[in-house]
């Protein structure tokens, strides 16, 4: 029997299997402080450990978002693009998206589907690429008349700023002055600016729309020729050159890359190339400067633009692939033919470019009191 000064007079607490147990006896306090120090000593061991495979995991991780979004980026395209293209067939936009079109499907083996979507002076299809899903199977051929129309559209549903990403400029044309042979009895400028101011308020001039630059032009033109000519909107340009044709109205203010073909084919005559040169696809049209109205400078460009939210990958892909079509050797007799030339701006340049036509046209608009019709 073990005497009673060996046992303790209160009860000595102690931890047993991780709970606060009492027991008679001395408790093992050697025992314990060595097991807590062995667990001590194992941490620093463990949490290198841990963190040694946490940037294991982090590295995988990383390389295979990597890997996927290589993968993506090569992938692209997978299936036929939609080009939304804001006017009917026929205009000046489609005369530069069909041909880019089939250079991209040669140079991919995925189709460039057109998508003409007109009305309202190329705002309609704009507000429904707008809305398009971001993943780079929408893209959208805008043109000049898009920096023009928040200037005389004050309610559009989309911002050409805001809900596009700008990405190529594809052709820039001047604007040249057409009429129908048949309806307007000149041979030259000078006989034409003799005739309007003999017959003011006679001669109707047809437009791809309200605030197109088809529109804005003619506007100008009464301006600084102190002429008076009705417009005549359109829904395109293509159906405004058929009008034209028929006779249903007398002048055009036209980009040259539609108008091209029918000038060659004699169908309409060439008058006055704005700006001041004349353009090497029709050297015996005369510039606006060369008959005294060296201001008359009007532009129509054409551009690609994804919908905001398109993954930056994809952008570059899609950059690459309609610079390799519009560079091609078929594309450039096309530009050409059309007297015009294809873009060299980087995306961030596009955009500047776009930026500044849109200020600079609203001090245009606001000049020329050109109003919706």
């Amino acid at each position: 029997a073990r005497s009673s000064a060996s046992i303790p007079s209160k009860p000595v607490y102690g931890i047993w299997n991780g709970r606060l147990r009492t027991f008679a006896g001395r408790p093992r306090v050697a025992s314990r402080k060595a097991s807590v120090s062995r667990r001590e000593s194992r941490r620093p061991r463990c949490a290198a450990r841990f963190a040694l495979s946490g940037r294991r995991r982090n590295a995988r991780d990383g390389a295979a978002a990597s890997a996927l979004g290589a993968q993506a980026q090569s992938a692209w395209p997978a299936k036929p693009v939609t080009l939304v293209v804001p006017f009917p067939a026929g205009g000046g936009t489609d005369a530069f998206a069909r041909p880019l079109s089939a250079q991209f499907a040669r140079l991919t083996s995925k189709q460039l589907v057109i998508d003409n979507r007109g009305g309202a002076g190329g705002t309609l299809g704009a507000g429904i690429a707008a809305k398009a899903a971001p993943d780079g199977y929408t893209l959208f051929m805008g043109a000049v008349h898009h920096a023009i129309a928040p200037s005389m559209y004050p309610k559009l549903d989309y911002d050409i700023e805001k809900d596009f990403v700008p990405l190529a400029l594809v052709a820039n044309v001047p604007q040249v002055l057409v009429i129908n042979p048949k309806k307007v009895p000149v041979n030259d400028f000078k006989g034409f600016l003799e005739f309007v101011r003999k017959n003011p308020g006679k001669l109707n001039y047809g437009s791809a729309g309200s605030g197109t630059s088809h529109h804005l032009a003619g506007e100008l033109f009464k301006q600084q020729s102190k002429t008076f000519i009705t417009h005549i909107p359109y829904r395109g340009a293509g159906p405004a050159l058929q009008g034209l044709i028929a006779g249903d109205v007398e002048m055009m203010f036209d980009g040259l890359g539609s108008s091209a073909n029918h000038i060659k084919g004699g169908r309409i005559k060439a008058l006055m190339m704005a700006g001041a040169k004349r353009n090497p696809a029709f050297p015996d049209v005369p510039s606006a400067a060369e008959l005294g109205f060296p201001e008359y400078t009007v532009t129509t460009w054409y551009g690609i633009w994804v919908p905001k939210g398109t993954p930056a990958d994809i952008q570059a892909r899609i950059v690459e692939e309609i610079n390799k079509a519009g560079l091609s050797d078929e594309a450039k007799a096309v530009w050409a033919a059309q007297g015009a030339e294809f873009g060299t701006l980087s995306p961030q340049q596009f955009g500047n470019f776009v930026s500044a036509e849109v200020k600079r046209w609203s001090v245009v608009v606001k000049a020329s009191g050109a109003k919706l019709d």
